[in-house]
């Protein structure tokens, strides 16, 4: 009888050590019936071991939360504080907005709306070509970089928070817009009519690297210039060939052709994209050449974006395919010379864009790509 009391109290006890529903087969049972989970297995919010039945979502650093003790925020939580985890799968179902592992990082407006790229914010450029920056910060001299600057970015949002970059022709935060060619207000005037209009120069510095002049080596060599428009499309031109001193005497007739061909070679770019410019070229000593290049036409009055100068090489299988220039390192400049006295608009301010099909509708009396004509006077 003793003994069977002793036998029944032991089984009682040994029931009562178990762990709850054996750990769900997602841990091991450990000292006084606690299960010891496997890892992103629990129960409940507070993540408690319980019988290890439901799964655990992924943490990130919280968008939002409340401070510690000494103010400090964005610490790690489940699914980013942006999300109800689903214990039965571990993944989080991310509120409208976020997505990706634990809600880790924001969606895009609209996807882009199809026409753009959704970028991190440490990739969103500066400007719109590379010497916006070189110009109003660095001063650096150089052709080299080809794409707009981005920066650095250690915060705390990094590969968290993103944004649209736009194809061609698109814009607004979400790239839903077709954009509208942008052009001179007709009926803004100068102060004084008397003065001549004022075009844009640009002025392009090219110094040669001085082994490489001594032996002609630029002479075969070609480059090429890259245009971004106000509706950020790009356009390359053809290979240029750079200066050649051969031809009349003090190399006139060299430095003539090589005006000419950088004229041609803009002007031919697609959709008269640039519809006239004036250049002019002179060499200042041996090896340093500068270029202007004025803006006439009427497609680009106004300021423009300063040209990329692609003076690399660029071979096989490269479009357009480049020999590339010998110049000293840092010396390469191209800035504004001369700022433009015409002002550019969205449909030259004299008439509503329609972002449906990109196209100005002109007010009464003006017409035009960028409503940039009279039609009639009243």
């Amino acid at each position: 009888m003793i003994k069977t009391i002793i036998a029944l109290a032991s089984f009682v006890a040994a029931v009562q050590a178990a762990c709850d529903n054996a750990c769900s087969g997602h841990g091991k049972c450990g000292a006084k019936g606690i299960c010891d989970c496997f890892d992103n297995w629990g129960i409940g919010l507070g993540h408690l071991s319980g019988d290890c039945s439901e799964r655990i979502c992924p943490f990130e650093l919280a968008w939002v939360d409340t401070p510690d003790s000494v103010g400090n925020h964005h610490r790690y939580a489940e699914c980013s504080n942006k999300g109800i985890c689903n214990r039965g799968s571990g993944e989080c179902e991310c509120f409208p907005g976020y997505e990706g592992k634990g809600c880790q990082r924001t969606s895009c407006p609209n996807d882009c709306s199809g026409h753009g790229r959704c970028k991190y914010i440490e990739d969103m450029p500066f400007g719109q070509v590379q010497a916006d920056y070189q110009n109003a910060v660095t001063g650096i001299d150089s052709f080299l970089p080809q794409d707009p600057h981005t920066f650095p970015y250690y915060g705390w949002d990094s590969y968290k928070t993103r944004g649209c970059e736009c194809d061609p022709e698109y814009g607004d935060v979400d790239c839903s817009k077709r954009l509208c060619q942008h052009g001179n207000d007709v009926m803004d005037q100068r102060d004084d009519l008397l003065d001549p209009h004022q075009y844009q120069v640009q002025k392009l510095n090219f110094l040669a690297d001085q082994s490489y002049l001594e032996n002609y080596q630029n002479r075969d060599r070609t480059f090429a210039l890259t245009f971004k428009s106000k509706l950020n499309e790009t356009f390359t031109t053809l290979p240029i060939n750079f200066y050649s001193d051969t031809g009349g005497a003090g190399g006139t007739d060299g430095l003539h052709e090589f005006v000419l061909d950088i004229e041609n070679a803009l002007e031919r770019l697609p959709n008269r994209v640039i519809d006239n410019v004036e250049v002019h070229a002179g060499v200042d000593a041996t090896n340093h050449i500068h270029v202007n290049i004025t803006f006439v036409g009427d497609n680009v009055q106004g300021p423009q974006n300063l040209l990329t100068v692609r003076s690399y090489l660029c071979g096989d299988g490269c479009s357009p395919k480049l020999v590339g220039l010998e110049l000293e390192l840092e010396t390469q400049t191209i800035t504004e010379l001369t700022p433009a006295d015409f002002n550019s608009y969205e449909c030259g301010r004299r008439g509503k864009c329609d972002y449906t099909t990109g196209q100005c509708q002109c007010f009464a009396g003006y017409t035009g790509l960028s409503c940039s004509t009279i039609a009639c006077l009243v």
